[in-house]
């Protein structure tokens, strides 16, 4: 079966979001459990859940993708639409308030670096990542409670996902619905990134008025409040702002499938969120480039031919110290 422009579009979006985000969050992962393990600061923990959240987000896609290619019909189990849904629109959320709680640590660490290094502590952290996943798989429970919610005497709609997975909506579930998202996106959107734009801003003007300040400091706050709010207004705004659209006209707007797929970008931009919030992540991405640079070299040496005597024994030794480490 021959799949629509539509579905062309979907199933590429999903493929590029998993191909691009998959091995980044993988490698932040494995950063951050280490960091965490060996001496958790707050900042630690809140970077290693966002990357949790965003590799379960990535695990769930290939079914989205079978979906994509049965030309937006589920021909999975059914049990695991209602799952992969719970857990694809919770990360989502989850992102969302991790985010904001990264730009709130990052806020007080320089609006009030002697009191808030006095009272920091990682357990502050652990309870808010416990409260964060609460409260967003506590709201996108919504997908279990409408997909099993039976049309009552509905004679004006299909009975909804019959053959495709929370698309079709009859009239009593969109009753159900349309208000809890209206929610989501005051609670879980509006009111993060309202709180985000505020610590960022003010970041960059604090760091921006201090003399003493390293550029290099300068630039990584620049690049984290920039990866931040363009992760908010390109991934998260549409899909919300269909929330809004869908309440006022009571039903889903049609191109929220769309909007949706800017949010499955997030997982992929993430690690650029990563670069810029943490030291060791950059030196694992630096060192990851360079081995990468060594096995190229090793299996094409003829790419160097022209490397000077001088340079190919420099990146020799560094190549050695990278595999001893």
């Amino acid at each position: 079966m021959a799949l629509s422009y539509h579905d062309a579009v979907v199933l590429a979006v999903y493929l590029f979001a998993f191909l691009a985000g998959l091995p980044a969050n993988l490698l932040a992962f494995y950063t951050f459990f280490t960091k965490v393990r060996q001496k958790p600061a707050p900042i630690d923990i809140l970077l290693f859940n966002l990357t949790v959240s965003d590799i379960i987000l990535l695990l769930f896609l290939p079914f989205k993708m079978v979906e994509a290619a049965s030309g937006m019909t589920w021909p999975l189990p059914a049990f695991l639409c209602p799952l992969t849904g719970f857990c694809y629109y919770s990360t989502i959320y989850i992102s969302t308030l991790f985010l904001t709680a990264i730009s709130v640590e990052r806020y007080l660490g320089v609006a009030y670096p002697i009191k808030y290094k006095l009272s920091r502590r990682p357990v502050y952290s652990v309870l808010a990542s416990l409260f964060f996943w609460l409260l967003a798989c506590s709201h996108c429970s919504i997908v279990y409670i409408v997909q099993y919610q039976m049309p009552d005497n509905d004679t004006d709609s299909t009975p909804s996902n019959f053959s495709t997975c929370y698309e079709n909506f009859t009239s009593s579930q969109l009753h159900i619905l349309l208000p809890v998202r209206l929610e989501l996106c005051v609670t879980l959107f509006l009111l993060p990134f309202v709180i985000c734009l505020f610590c960022y801003v003010n970041l960059v003007r604090i760091l921006a008025s201090l003399p003493n300040i390293q550029p290099r400091r300068k630039q990584r706050a620049m690049g984290l409040a920039v990866a931040t709010l363009l992760n908010f207004a390109i991934c998260f705004a549409p899909y919300n702002i269909s929330h809004i659209v869908g309440f006022i006209t009571n039903k889903s707007p049609t191109w929220r499938v769309y909007a949706l797929l800017l949010s499955t970008l997030n997982a992929s931009l993430d690690p650029a969120i990563f670069y810029f919030s943490s030291t060791a992540i950059q030196k694992t991405f630096i060192n990851c480039f360079a081995m990468l640079n060594c096995k190229i070299q090793a299996l094409m040496p003829c790419i160097y031919h022209e490397t000077g005597v001088k340079e190919q024994t420099q990146l020799f030794m560094q190549c050695n110290c990278l595999c001893a480490h």
